[in-house]
């Protein structure tokens, strides 16, 4: 499999198992799984930058992106394919290029464009049936590192755990 030269994609669905908890106050609440930052370490060090694109635009993503120090972060977007596109220009690269794993129907015109695409297990048939793979994980717990680790390969995952 060619590498990616930029792996993108969604939260809601991938990052997180797609509920969305509210509190008494109206307060929002995600739970991302740790396990997914090891797939943004693996993508830094493998020199491949990681964008997010959601539909949901909240604090909690503007957050988690930051910590995880993730620069390109496109919230509140119905039309992912368009957004990926500008990102492609400004990086100098073709949809070919991109990697995305997403979740559902508003993922769906992105997925079919991109070189690499996949969807965490628990995705219905209908976006499992599109994409180039199927992670075993669902989302929420660990599909983005394993989609990862699916591109990078066994010998680059090796090879980083050995430098350690």
């Amino acid at each position: 499999m060619k590498l990616p030269k930029l792996i993108l994609t969604d939260i809601d669905g991938v990052w997180t198992d797609g509920g969305m908890y509210y509190d008494q106050s109206g307060n929002e609440w995600k739970k991302f799984n740790t396990s997914d930052s090891a797939g943004v370490l693996f993508c830094k060090k493998a020199g491949i930058p990681v964008g997010i694109i959601t539909g949901e635009n909240t604090e909690i993503v503007k957050r988690r992106a930051e910590k995880l120090k993730i620069n390109i972060l496109h919230q509140g977007i119905s039309d992912k394919l368009t957004t990926a596109k500008k990102i492609c220009q400004e990086l100098h690269i073709s949809l070919d290029d991109v990697a995305y794993i997403g979740d559902d129907i508003g993922d769906l015109e992105l997925l079919v464009h991109v070189g690499i695409s996949a969807a965490p297990n628990n995705a219905p048939q209908y976006i499992k049936n599109k994409v180039d793979f199927v992670t075993s994980k669902n989302g929420g717990e660990g599909a983005f590192r394993e989609f990862v680790e699916t591109i990078l390969g066994d010998e680059f995952i090796m090879n980083f755990l050995n430098q350690q």
